[in-house]
């Protein structure tokens, strides 16, 4: 007997504004599933979560959840009103006993559960939001953008937690390794209507392309025959007026049925045109030493930059990339070392918190004006790369419309806020780009275009991410910062730099840590390692789940080592009995998924043939 979805959306309709978001749209999600969530920014995909979520109520339709069936939400902006840190929000659903829970989960995403909620930034918020979700493990879990402020360290910690859950989830995100590596389903928002493929992230551009192309078809096919029978009607009608009026009624139906196909949005019209060239060296820094009390960011540090480069920084949150871009372009000043800057620099700046856009400016003064920097904003007109072009028509290209025009900046999503960031740095030349975190919150297409664009730039190009993909695309050069001042200059993008610093570590291998000394927990007889070997008969797939294994089965043994350490107590049963039940329930649930991955590693090792 089948089992009931675990969620079904039916019928939904929901107007924003005047304009209809959606349109009796029916969705279902099953146990199991794996489901990335896609569109383009605008299409409403964090609109329809919350939906799902029961937090936004439609115009019309249903919303149906099995009795039992738990679904959680995490939230973009959370309301940590009332908690005094960060773990006593992310515990606060949990029952007594489990707080465990979150401090397992935070240890993997990089935040200090005691933390002040006070001084916490957005990023802290946004992680104790996804350790609550995580730490509650409900049937259903809506992740939207879970890897916003992620550093690829712990983007790669939640990509094993997610890989080897149970639990079934639907997924919002701008990182393609990340949708490729985990989901099993694609569900499509494009105007309204919400379609489905049984596929992974992996063949969407694919699918989506087929679908286009076959509407392309569909609406030429049409217009030819508006064309012939309008010709019809014009040639033919004073003879059999009478006769043909049921033929000229299809001619209306036809014309009618053409106004009424919605048109795809186009891709923002971005242009990058790179202003007079810089000289040759770019910059140039000579042992350069920055510290922030007892922290180091760089330590005897020197680097050049060529005209034309495209240089990656690339590392954990809180090691200082950012400053370390800051001082390469001589906004921060070193504790000791040089920076020489080159010849003719006309630098563009993409900062990673939009600091540089008013909240409560409009999109018409933040392309006209500097409101930060208070100069007004009211002419009708912008300089776009030396010509004179109207605001409206340049927002245009960039897929926003005349009534947010004179909208506030604060009203826009985060992918139109960065499209709109995106359009103020292209108005100008430039022949430096400096991009902190550009790839957040903008759609697949508008990604693939800025792809594009750096690729055809005639100037340099300085960058932070932590979108795998996007680095490995992009950049020719990546700097690894790796904490205590170390900062290493690897060629390539980002799977260079691994496989690269993979070769050196295999060469000379580090000494395990204190800590791992101190919980090591008993080596599988067939102990995993990451394969050097091509895994030639393996999907792709199959091969990143490979690759994949080790992590997690080495994090399961952490796990259950702390899990052991806990029991070991033998004052706990009788102390905490509820959190004794629960860790010996997570106990036996580890070891379970530890023989379960060991197992797997081997059928896919005895399958690559390695």
């Amino acid at each position: 007997m089948a089992r009931a979805p675990l969620l079904q959306l039916s019928g939904i309709s929901l107007t924003f504004g005047g304009e209809p978001l959606f349109d009796n749209l029916d969705l279902v999600v099953q146990e199991g599933d794996r489901v990335a969530l896609v569109g383009r920014n605008g299409s409403g995909k964090s609109t329809l979560m919350k939906i799902m979520a029961g937090l936004v109520e439609a115009d019309q339709g249903s919303r149906v959840i099995p009795p039992g069936v738990k679904v959680g939400y995490m939230e973009q902006d959370p309301d940590l009103s009332g908690f005094a840190t960060l773990g006593d929000y992310a515990a606060a659903t949990l029952p007594e006993g489990e707080e465990y829970r979150v401090a397992m989960v935070a240890e993997g995403l990089k935040f200090d559960p005691t933390a002040s909620v006070a001084t916490a930034s957005g990023g802290e918020r946004r992680r104790a939001a996804l350790a609550r979700l995580l730490a509650e493990a409900p049937e259903l879990m809506l992740l939207d953008e879970p890897t916003n402020h992620l550093d690829i360290e712990a983007i790669q910690w939640l990509e094993a937690e997610l890989s080897q859950t149970r639990t079934a989830f639907v997924l919002i995100s701008h990182d393609r390794a990340f949708l490729r590596a985990l989901t099993r389903a694609t569900l499509w928002i494009d105007r309204g209507v919400a379609r489905r493929q049984d596929r992974g992230f992996e063949g969407f551009e694919t699918w989506r392309d087929e679908v286009w192309a076959a509407e392309d078809e569909a609406r030429h096919k049409l217009d030819r025959k508006i064309k012939a029978e309008a010709r019809w009607a014009v040639e033919g009608i004073s003879a059999r007026r009478k006769r043909n009026q049921g033929r000229l009624r299809a001619l209306a139906t036809l014309r009618e049925e053409r106004a009424g196909q919605i048109r795809r949005q186009g891709v923002a019209a971005m242009a990058l045109e790179a202003g007079p060239q810089s000289g040759k060296l770019v910059v140039e820094v000579r042992d350069l030493s920055k510290s922030f009390g007892d922290r180091a960011i760089v330590r005897d540090f020197s680097f050049r930059v060529q005209r034309g480069e495209r240089i990656a920084f690339v590392g954990p949150n809180g090691v200082g990339k950012t400053t370390l871009l800051r001082m390469l372009t001589g906004e921060i000043k070193p504790d000791a070392g040089e920076v020489r800057l080159g010849t003719n620099l006309e630098i563009a700046v993409f900062d990673q918190a939009r600091a540089r856009l008013d909240p409560h400016a409009t999109l018409w003064e933040s392309l006209t004006g500097d409101p930060l920097m208070g100069v007004s904003g009211q002419a009708d007109q912008v300089m776009v790369r030396g010509q004179p072009r109207h605001v409206v028509g340049y927002l245009k290209e960039f897929l926003f419309d005349e009534r947010q025009a004179r909208a506030p900046v604060r009203a826009l999503s985060g992918g139109e806020r960065a499209r709109l960031l995106l359009a103020r740095i292209m108005a100008r030349e430039s022949n430096l780009l400096i991009l902190d975190e550009p790839t957040n919150d903008l759609d697949v297409e508008t990604l693939d275009l800025l792809q594009d664009l750096l690729g055809d730039y005639d100037g340099t190009v300085m960058l932070v991410s932590h979108d795998r993909d996007f680095i490995d695309r992009v950049a020719t050069t990546t700097v690894a910062m790796e904490g205590n001042g170390r900062a290493i200059v690897y060629a390539g993008g980002w799977s260079d730099y691994r496989a690269q610093r993979a070769e050196t570590e295999e060469a000379t291998p580090e000494p395990a840590t204190k800590a791992r000394k101190a919980v090591a927990a008993p080596e599988p007889t067939a102990r995993p390692a990451p394969s050097r070997k091509p895994a030639q008969g393996l999907s792709y797939t199959e091969r990143h789940r490979l690759d994949s294994l080790p992590g997690v089965i080495e994090r399961l043994e952490g796990e259950i080592a702390k899990l052991e350490q806990l029991l070991s107590d033998p004052e706990l049963f009788t102390r905490e009995p509820v959190k004794f039940r629960k860790a010996t329930e997570m106990l036996a649930e580890r070891q379970s998924s530890l023989s379960a991955a060991e197992e797997e590693w081997l059928m896919l090792e005895e399958k690559a043939g390695n």
